[in-house]
């Protein structure tokens, strides 16, 4: 069953532009919830940006379903939040958290995979 995206990407503007590729789960793209953890992590190609999006409040169970996320370009989800744009110049193992409206950097880097 094709997804239902919650933005119409016609109204995309060009806010992260050549960043790459990233991937980001449904709670982003489909059910229109803001980022509320990012990672980045060493990319798998040189189209990928290495950077990881979540809502946050996703399930183990959730996660572990590959149906639940796609590959999008990094301009892509900085539609649904720009805010993501002040953390992407962050080197690989960097991670932030939302917190009061704004991204934190993790004091507890993710291994650079």
């Amino acid at each position: 069953m094709p997804k239902t995206f919650f933005r119409d990407a016609s109204t995309f503007r060009p806010i992260a532009v050549g960043y790459g590729s990233c991937i980001a789960t449904d709670r982003i793209t489909v059910d229109g919830a803001k980022v509320g953890y990012l990672y980045r992590e060493t990319p798998d190609s040189p189209s990928d940006s290495g950077w990881r999006f979540f809502a946050g409040d996703e399930s183990d169970e959730y996660v572990e379903n590959p149906g639940n996320f796609e590959l999008y370009d990094v301009n892509t989800i900085a539609n649904y939040d720009p805010l993501i744009a002040s953390c992407l110049e962050a080197s690989p193992g960097s991670a932030f958290l939302r917190v009061d409206g704004k991204f934190v950097r993790e004091k507890s880097e993710r291994p650079d995979n």
